[in-house]
């Protein structure tokens, strides 16, 4: 008796787990910003994201890796709290005052709407 439900309850964490692991969903993309205060900033705002259970910055890359539920939260959300500290994603821009109110190291090159800069150079 002690064996089946020991083995019941084995089967129902390790469905419990199996479940919780297709809601989980890892993504990257870029996330513009300078230095180890611009790092601490981003990854602090995207785990304040219900929902999100990592976040790593790399500011030699400019990509962040965020692993979330996607029962809880979406990538539209993760981006959206870090625009509103003041740092441009691939896909979303900061509120300019939300830019300028970061300090003077953190100030990344921002490119005009609708330009594009490629290795140095203007289209």
């Amino acid at each position: 008796m002690k064996k089946n439900v020991s083995l019941v309850l084995a089967m129902m964490f390790l469905g419990f787990f199996s479940l919780s692991a297709q809601v989980s969903k890892t993504e990257k993309f870029k996330v513009y910003g300078e230095c180890g205060s611009c790092e601490n900033r981003i990854e602090k705002a995207v785990k304040s994201v219900e929902g999100v259970s990592a976040a790593d910055w790399d500011k030699e890359t400019k990509m962040i890796e965020v692993s979330f539920d996607e029962s809880k939260t979406d990538l539209k959300k993760v981006q959206s709290a870090i625009t509103s500290v003041g740092h441009d994603t691939e896909s979303y821009k900061a509120k300019d005052e939300a830019y300028y109110n970061l300090p003077g190291c953190c100030q990344y090159s921002r490119s005009k709407e609708g330009e594009t800069q490629h290795q140095g150079h203007k289209h």
